[in-house]
C-alpha cells in the first residue's frame, strides 16, 4: 500500500498564501523591526488582524466561529510558516491552546467568544503553573469558592504567557470545596485579566521582551458562566489536550528548525574564507546534511502524528505527542547550535536572526512539560 506524505492542493494553496502574507507584510528586516518594536515584543496585533481578516488564523476552528473547518495538519502548517518567516505572532500557540479546549468542553456562547476572537486575531492567554506547580501541574494550589452567582478566586500563578495581552485568562484551580486530592476538585475558570484584584507581572527573559507573567489573583470575581466544562473536571478537561499542546509545540520547533537552517545555507554560501565559500568545506557540509536530516525526520513525525489526530480527534497519542515535542524541540536547539557555528563571529551579532534563535531554541524544550517529563510519558505508555 503506498503511504502519501504530500500536501492536498487546498494544503499547499494555504502555505502558499502565508508565505505570500508574511513575505509581503513582514518580508523585510525593517517590517520586523517596526512590527516588534525594535525587538521587544514578539506579538504584532497588527499583523494578528491583519491575517484574521484573510481568514488565515484559526484553520482548525468551525467555520461558524471564523474558522476554516480543516484540522491540525492545517495548525501546523501555519505554525511552521510564522516561525521559519519570523513572523511576529508569537500569542497564537498559546490562543491556539485555549481553543482545543473551549471546542471540547465551552458552551455556544463560549465558543463564540472566544473562538471568534481568534480566528479574528485576538489573544487568549492558560495559566497553569505556580511556584510550587510546575511539572507536578496537579500539585496547584489556587483556590475557587463557589459564591453567589459565580466565584472568587485566590493564588498565585507564573510562566504565563500572553496574560498581558490577552482578552481573557484561563486559570485552572482548585475548587476551595473538594476534598483536597490531587487530581480532584480542579476547575477552569475564565477572568478578565483587568478584573479587580488581578496583578500581573512582567518576567524579564533572555528573549529580551516580555511574554511570560506572574498572575496573582486576590479575591477575584468570576461568573458563573466563565466556569468551562464542569466543576471538579478540571484535570481531565486539561489532559484531554496536553497532547496537541505538545504537538502544537512540536510545530513551533520545526519552524525554528527550518529556519536555523535556511540562514545556515544562506550564511555559508555566501560567506568566503580562504578564497572561496565556506560551505564548500567538508566540516560544515557535514553539519549541514546532519542537520537536514534530523530536520526531515522532524517534519514526517510532525505531521505524521498531527494527521493521526485529524483521523481520530478525540484519542490523546501520549507517546506520539511527546515523541513529537521531544524530536522536534531538541532538533532546533541542535540546529540552531549548528547554524550559529556556522555564522562564527557573526552569529553573536543581533543582526543576524540566528542571535535572536538561540534563546528560543533553549526554553522550548521546557515548555509544555520538559523534555525529561515527555521521556517519563513514553516510557510509562511502553510499559517501563
Amino acid at each position: 500500500m503506498a503511504i502519501d506524505f504530500t500536501f492536498t492542493d487546498e494544503q499547499q494553496a494555504y502555505r502558499d498564501a502565508l508565505r505570500e502574507t508574511f513575505k509581503r507584510e513582514a518580508g523585510t528586516s525593517e517590517q520586523l523591526e517596526q512590527l516588534t518594536d525594535g525587538h521587544t515584543t514578539h506579538h504584532s496585533f497588527d499583523l494578528s488582524k491583519k491575517l484574521g481578516s484573510a481568514g488565515l488564523l484559526g484553520p482548525s476552528l468551525e467555520e461558524e466561529y471564523g474558522g476554516a473547518g480543516t484540522g491540525i495538519v492545517e495548525e501546523m502548517i501555519l505554525l511552521e510558516e510564522v516561525t521559519r518567516r519570523q513572523a511576529p505572532l508569537g500569542a497564537y500557540p498559546v490562543s491556539l491552546i485555549v481553543a482545543g479546549a473551549t471546542q471540547k468542553f465551552g458552551t455556544p456562547e463560549q465558543k463564540a467568544l472566544v473562538l471568534g476572537n481568534i480566528a479574528s486575531g485576538g489573544v487568549e492567554a492558560i495559566a497553569m503553573s505556580e511556584p510550587e506547580a510546575g511539572s507536578d501541574v496537579a500539585a496547584l494550589t489556587t483556590t475557587a469558592e463557589k459564591v453567589d452567582g459565580g466565584w472568587k478566586l485566590n493564588g498565585v500563578k507564573v510562566w504565563i504567557s500572553n496574560a498581558h495581552i490577552a482578552d481573557r485568562i484561563l486559570i485552572v484551580c482548585r475548587d476551595k470545596a473538594s476534598d483536597g486530592k490531587k487530581h480532584e476538585g480542579l476547575c477552569m475558570i475564565w477572568i478578565d485579566p483587568k478584573a479587580e484584584g488581578v496583578k500581573i507581572d512582567g518576567i524579564d527573559t533572555i528573549n529580551g521582551y516580555r511574554e511570560v507573567n506572574y498572575v496573582y489573583l486576590d479575591e477575584v470575581f468570576a461568573p458563573d458562566d466563565a466556569l468551562l466544562g464542569e466543576a471538579g473536571n478540571g484535570w481531565i478537561q486539561l489532559m484531554s489536550g496536553l497532547n496537541v499542546e505538545r504537538l502544537i509545540i512540536g510545530g513551533i520547533a520545526l519552524g525554528q528548525a527550518k529556519l536555523a537552517l535556511d540562514e545556515a545555507l544562506s550564511y555559508s554560501k555566501d560567506r568566503k574564507q580562504f578564497g572561496r565559500s565556506i560551505s564548500s568545506f567538508q566540516v560544515q557540509q557535514h553539519r549541514l546534511v546532519d542537520v537536514a536530516t534530523e530536520i526531515e525526520l522532524a517534519h514526517l513525525l510532525i505531521y505524521k502524528v498531527a494527521a493521526d489526530v485529524d483521523r481520530d480527534p478525540k484519542a490523546l497519542f501520549p507517546k506520539e505527542a511527546s515523541m513529537a515535542k521531544v524530536w522536534a524541540t531538541e532538533t532546533a536547539e541542535r540546529a540552531v547550535n549548528a547554524s550559529f557555528k556556522i555564522h562564527g563571529g557573526y552569529g553573536y551579532a543581533t543582526e543576524y536572526p540566528i542571535a535572536r534563535q538561540v534563546a528560543h531554541s533553549l526554553v522550548a524544550t521546557t515548555f509544555g512539560g520538559t523534555n525529561d517529563i515527555q521521556r517519563n510519558i513514553i516510557a510509562k505508555v511502553m510499559g517501563l
